[in-house]
């Protein structure tokens, strides 16, 4: 345990070191800002170092239109983030600190050896450089006000006190709890007079009614086309082109994580899933294939002759759909039956079931609403002195390296802002 003494002061204390706290830290410690950060943990950056598949997929590297494409909650909010620390800004950042990045399918951008710890550990030895404050292993229990202004927190160690003019709260969502991410920064910005939307998972895998998923765990699908559709009026939901996993309970995967941002007032049955198996090859130019194959493989059984057009493990569970023996010589198959797997391979269908659990999401939809922070400074409207970054915000991009960009973007202009205020106090 860190030894922590009563009523220390500082000028800015950041409450919560994930991307978005570290970033404010950083940026008000740029400013010649004395910087605190309180983290409930006992290393900085847990839930960065899970990112990506432990790869921390840092931030994307499309262009500012597609990055604004890629928000669906709040865009417009962050117009103002972006400008001061834009994608492109991050990654000349993380290379700056000694860090190089890759740029992989879609953008998306790792560093290029590969292991998130070592983004961690680079965002750490800045801190420690710049002279940052790190509280481990306490908790904040709530912001200290006076007169309508922030003064400080309260820390859960004895009910000690530091105290600031400017405080950052960036706790993060209610995701991944295991990380810390247990929604304290909802109550604290609740207690300070702000409206709180109702938190939901977003970028999560969804459960399937269909059983056959069990059957297929593991599987990855690629360049495949996935469509959501409302199963009563056929409208479109959602569509999506990449890559998608088979779970033991349904599916997930880039494509599906994107899609369950639009699932969230869904129930069991109301939503029918096509999977396309086959996106190069329309349906005419599908059955030349088909037919080629037969007649390459005219002495088989049909079971025993797809293996040119699907993965090993997806073919029994696919005859099944299709409704045809798998023990039908493959010369006997009819026109008819040969439309049957046409179909099935340009509709593979599942009906949706219920989204996996928020603590499964890999980032929390909802939060503070954003009308009530200035998104120019990321300052609090309710309270002078306050400023808030991060997941804990109601603004959510898709996955691809978007929501850590959101973080450390918010971040940096929070911390900056709150050094403006503080010099501005001092003047």
């Amino acid at each position: 345990m860190v030894e922590i003494f009563p009523q220390i002061k500082y000028d800015i204390v950041v409450v919560g070191g994930g991307p978005a706290g570290i970033a404010a830290a950083l940026f008000a410690a740029k400013e010649g800002m004395r910087v605190a950060i309180v983290e409930k943990n006992r290393s900085l950056g847990r839930k960065l170092c899970i990112t990506g598949k432990g790869r921390c997929n840092i931030t994307n590297a499309c262009d500012k239109d597609d990055f604004f494409a890629n928000i669906p909650e709040n865009p417009r909010f962050m117009y103002s983030p972006y400008s001061f620390f834009s994608n492109q800004d991050l990654i000349a950042f993380i290379e700056d600190l000694g860090v190089k990045t890759v740029v992989e399918r879609g953008g998306r951008v790792f560093p290029a050896s590969g292991d998130a710890k070592e983004v961690r550990d680079a965002l750490r030895d800045a801190l420690k450089t710049a002279g940052v404050k790190v509280y481990y292993d306490v908790s904040v229990t709530g912001i200290i006000t006076e007169d309508g202004k922030a003064i400080g927190v309260v820390l859960s160690e004895n009910n000690i006190k530091l105290y600031a003019p400017a405080v950052v709260i960036a706790t993060g969502g209610l995701s991944y709890k295991a990380t810390g991410s247990t929604g304290d920064g909802y109550g604290f910005a609740k207690d300070i007079g702000h409206t709180i939307i109702p938190q939901v998972p977003a970028l999560v895998g969804i459960d399937t009614k269909k059983t056959f998923p069990s059957a297929l765990a593991g599987l990855t699908l690629k360049n495949s086309g996935i469509k959501f559709t409302d199963s009563r009026t056929g409208k479109l939901i959602y569509e999506d082109f990449g890559e998608i996993l088979f779970t033991h309970t349904g599916l997930s995967g880039p494509t599906v994580l994107s899609a369950s941002f639009f699932l969230n007032d869904r129930e069991e049955g109301s939503v029918k899933i096509s999977i396309d198996l086959k996106t190069a090859l329309d349906a005419d130019t599908l059955d030349k294939r088909i037919l080629r194959d037969f007649s390459e493989f005219s002495k088989r059984k049909f079971a025993n002759s797809l293996s040119k057009l699907l993965p090993s493990s997806l073919i029994p569970v696919f005859i099944r759909k299709t409704g045809i023996s798998e023990e039908k010589a493959v010369s006997e198959i009819t026109k008819a039956e040969r439309a049957r797997i046409v179909s099935t391979l340009k509709s593979f269908e599942l009906t949706f079931k219920c989204l996996r659990n928020i603590d499964e999401a890999i980032i929390t939809r909802g939060g503070v609403n954003v009308s009530e922070i200035d998104p120019k400074t990321m300052a609090s409207k309710k309270c002078d002195g306050i400023y808030i970054a991060g997941e804990v915000l109601a603004v959510t991009g898709y996955t691809g390296g978007f929501n850590l960009t959101i973080a450390f973007s918010t971040g940096a202009l929070a911390g900056r802002s709150a050094a403006v205020h503080v010099k501005n106090i001092n003047q």
